[in-house]
């Protein structure tokens, strides 16, 4: 099983990986409608609000919050 290099989601099935591409190192919610991975500030942006909306944190908390998710993450570092 491979895990996302942009947020770390476990890919377990075809459908989980970027356009149902197994070679693929990120998953589906990592990857535009072309299939290209999102670029950090895309997938910042989406985090923060999936925190926000699943364990309803002020924004700016949430933000801090994937932004420390993030830098743990292959995609990110630097």
């Amino acid at each position: 099983m491979k895990i996302c290099i942009a947020c770390g989601m476990p890919m377990k099935t075809s459908q989980d990986f970027a356009t149902g591409d197994e070679k693929k190192d990120y998953c589906i919610h990592c990857a535009r409608t072309d299939g290209t991975m999102q670029s950090y500030n895309e997938k910042l942006e989406s985090m923060t609000g999936f925190i926000v909306k699943t364990q309803g944190l002020d924004v700016n908390v949430a933000q801090s919050a994937a932004k420390g998710m993030l830098s743990k993450l292959p995609a990110w570092r630097d």
